[in-house]
């Protein structure tokens, strides 16, 4: 049995087809362009020789996908497998350090009460709203001083202060974790560092996660501080270390995105795996009454 196709038209639904409908969608599809847009531009040169990624469109696709020169001169040239040394040390010692530092601060914040309570929240809001760039005189005057300049060190210090986003997480699970367990510890003569080490910080696994998995991102995608904190040639991270592909005369940047290509696996595949704690941490104090 065949079907009139003028039959067909009587019976669709025109009210998809309404206007609101049709901008929706588009807006939709102009918005995934310009994301994958980027990423995709940057693949195909990652295969382009220096002259094919000159003469030819962005997005046309590169002669060969099995060209892998411009990866074995980011590897070799780059140094890029030391960066990816220097930032997993980097990210170890600093993910350790806002671990411990905000899920502390969330601790003291979320079981007890004290006159400066409001008052410490408050100055940790404020110090997120004042930009960076207008403290950086007083904060570079300070790594100087410390000796820290132009080493490893600087970084990590720079990054070892717990955020606001960062207290407020672990403050929601802190505050959804049963007081009793605290009083029952009290009551077997355990201290207030000890419930927090045996009971709080093992209880707050998810949203530890979460800071982990946002963290990281952001530590290892920063320029700013290693390029300014940590110049030096002979000390890189992953950021820093495709800007020696940088020249006064243009850049390389097939290489470039070669190099980008590879700093971006490992954030994919970490996203990726741990992408359900992102969520169960974010939304976990929405949920809790």
């Amino acid at each position: 049995m065949t079907t009139n196709p003028t039959t067909s038209l009587k019976n669709l639904n025109w009210k998809v087809l309404n206007p609101w409908t049709v901008f929706k969608y588009c807006t939709l599809l102009v918005g995934s362009l310009v994301v994958l847009i980027p990423p995709v531009v940057v693949f195909f040169s990652a295969f382009k020789t220096k002259e094919e990624y000159l003469n030819t469109s962005r997005v046309a696709l590169p002669e060969s996908f099995l060209n892998w020169a411009n990866f074995e001169k980011v590897l070799s040239i780059g140094n890029l497998d030391e960066a990816f040394g220097t930032t997993l040390l980097i990210l170890s010692l600093s993910l350790i350090g806002n671990t411990l530092l905000g899920s502390m601060v969330a601790y003291i914040l979320g079981r007890f009460d004290f006159k400066l309570k409001n008052t410490i929240l408050g100055m940790y809001v404020v110090a997120m709203l004042i930009p960076m760039v207008t403290t950086q005189v007083a904060t570079f005057q300070v790594i100087n001083g410390l000796g820290l300049y132009n080493t490893i060190f600087a970084p990590i210090v720079m990054y070892l202060g717990a955020d606001v986003m960062v207290i407020y997480i672990f403050l929601q699970f802190v505050q959804g974790i049963p007081k009793e367990l605290d009083e029952a510890a009290r009551l077997d003569g355990a201290s207030y560092f000890r419930i927090y080490w045996s009971i709080i910080l093992p209880l707050l696994k998810p949203a530890i996660v979460t800071v982990v998995i946002i963290r990281t991102i952001y530590i290892y995608n920063d320029f700013y501080i290693p390029f300014l904190y940590m110049p030096s040639r002979k000390i890189s991270v992953v950021s820093t270390a495709l800007y020696k592909f940088m020249g006064p005369f243009g850049a390389q940047w097939n290489v470039i995105s070669a190099g980008v290509i590879l700093v971006l696996i490992p954030t994919i595949v970490l996203f990726l795996v741990l992408q359900r704690y992102i969520y169960a941490g974010v939304t976990g104090g929405a949920v809790k009454g």
